[in-house]
């Protein structure tokens, strides 16, 4: 289902969004609703980063995890083609 929303933004602003669509060949809609997607992905990339970050934080590797991990990245990196 589509609705349809009135927004207010400054002229300026509207400005460089009229330029920006009118290259992409796109609607204001479909600016929009690009512009609102890339956001909202973005942010749900930060949100996902900070919560790895906060569970790294909470859980570090402990030395053998971590020499694990050294002995799998050597054995992919020998593994890879080279050519």
């Amino acid at each position: 289902m589509v609705k349809k929303v009135a927004i207010s933004i400054p002229e300026d602003v509207l400005a460089r969004v009229e330029r920006e669509r009118r290259r992409q060949g796109e609607s204001r809609s479909a600016f929009f609703l690009r512009a609102a997607e890339a956001l909202m992905a973005r942010e749900a990339e930060q949100e996902a980063l900070h919560r790895y970050i906060r569970g790294y934080r909470e859980h570090p590797e402990d030395a053998a995890e971590a020499a694990q991990a050294e002995r799998l990245s050597d054995t992919a990196w020998r593994e890879a083609p080279w050519e």
